[in-house]
């Protein structure tokens, strides 16, 4: 049975405008004084949970200074409140949540979240019919091909990824050898965003632009409950490099123990993945930092050179080894709803979603949050968003692409 919404009050309010009559003068200083409430609808139960909490770890640290620091200027001081639902671990449970989020919370002045792909898709049909502003990191093209007012993507999209992702992989590869790759296998799942990256690939032409013959093409349905399949594939084939399209970390270990298995990993095939799941603490906690060595992962947004100061803030508060696209994205996500409410100077979904749309931020925590302004076109996609690289180097996924924000030199592991 689905768990009900849960709320994360981060004020009491002020308790004595409740008891202010009516008519009295005391009453619009009661109301410059509530709370505002965000909503965050996220998997926090199933294969995705991990995503989800580190996603609530962010938005959590930005609603508290956002808080310490004096609440939303142009409502009075008026504090944050974060609204939260999980989404499970299907499309039906996460629209339920957001149905009955909406229905409980009328009062939402906007939210962000759903992470996985299809979960986005299912959530956006319903805060889009309540004409409620939506922030998502998720990739797949169709959430903001559908002519929807009040969704905004801040990830590049899942197409546009795909069309980045290989060539910067390959320049990478040509930089550190000398040879360009000729042959790639992949291993796909056939959630939303992996799909829609696959679909360039194969039917946009993708592969044939860059010269990569597929000698292995292979896709499953979430959970995977055995890699041995999919892997013993590459190790008949062997392609140049290893290209991983998965959405989960489960599925993602069981892959690259089963490359390790079949004596594939530690630089007998690179590895480059598309995603966050790639990043997760997890994977060293339950893999160890020799097998990840040297795996490169496209994602939409990492830690980068400048961020140092919000990284560290984040490790002390959170006891996590580092920061993900997820955190990152939870506090980013909170920061352009608080920039939003000030242009807004109402607690009014409507005018906080106008607000998102004329927006072109460079400065402040919402822009430090994210590679690339915070501006959005007219289907709600963020503009001006460059491709990011992140490899395992000695225990840490690392940015290493593009140049001038890397944090590290990026290396193509080879025998």
């Amino acid at each position: 049975m689905q768990k009900s919404p849960t709320r994360r009050s981060v004020t009491a309010g002020l308790a004595l405008g409740a008891l202010a009559a009516p008519g009295l003068r005391i009453a619009p200083a009661w109301a410059q004084a509530k709370s505002v409430k965000m909503a965050m609808i996220a998997p926090l139960s199933g294969p995705w949970a991990r995503q989800g909490q580190l996603l609530r770890q962010g938005a959590e640290m930005a609603i508290d200074e956002i808080n310490q620091k004096g609440g939303i200027e142009k409502l009075g001081g008026a504090k944050f409140e974060l609204v939260v639902a999980d989404a499970g671990d299907s499309t039906e449970k996460a629209k339920n949540a957001a149905q009955r989020l909406l229905s409980d919370q009328p009062d939402l002045i906007g939210g962000f979240g759903s992470w996985l792909s299809s979960f986005t898709l299912a959530v956006t049909e319903v805060t889009e019919r309540a004409q409620m502003p939506w922030l998502t990191l998720s990739y797949s093209d169709a959430i903001t091909n559908r002519g929807f007012k009040f969704i905004f993507q801040t990830s590049p999209t899942a197409d546009w990824q795909a069309a980045e992702t290989l060539p910067t992989a390959l320049k990478l590869a040509e930089a550190a050898t000398g040879k360009r790759p000729k042959t790639i296998g992949i291993i796909q799942d056939n959630t939303a965003s992996p799909v829609s990256f696959g679909k360039q690939l194969r039917e946009g032409g993708g592969l044939d632009k860059v010269g990569l013959k597929p000698v292995v093409d292979q896709i499953f349905t979430p959970p995977l409950s055995d890699a041995t399949p999919l892997v013993d594939k590459v190790r008949s084939a062997k392609p140049d490099f290893l290209l991983l399209l998965t959405s989960a970390m489960p599925d993602c270990k069981l892959v690259l123990e089963k490359l390790e298995e079949f004596k594939l990993a530690k630089g007998k095939i690179p590895l480059v993945g598309n995603g966050a799941p790639f990043g997760s603490p997890e994977l060293l906690k339950t893999i160890g930092p020799e097998l990840l060595e040297g795996m490169l992962f496209s994602v939409a947004n990492w830690p980068l050179k400048g961020q140092e100061e919000f990284i560290e803030r984040f490790r002390k508060r959170t006891g996590e080894p580092f920061a993900t696209q997820d955190a990152l994205c939870g506090y980013g996500h909170t920061w352009i709803l608080k920039e939003a409410l000030e242009r807004a100077g109402a607690a009014d979904k409507l005018k906080v979603a106008e607000a998102i749309r004329t927006m072109n931020l460079t400065t402040g925590p919402a822009a430090l949050s994210f590679p690339g302004p915070i501006k959005f076109d007219e289907k709600g996609r963020r503009q001006e968003v460059p491709m990011v690289f992140a490899q395992w180097q000695k225990g840490v996924p690392v940015t290493v692409y593009p140049e001038d924000r890397a944090v590290a030199k990026p290396f193509w592991p080879s025998v």
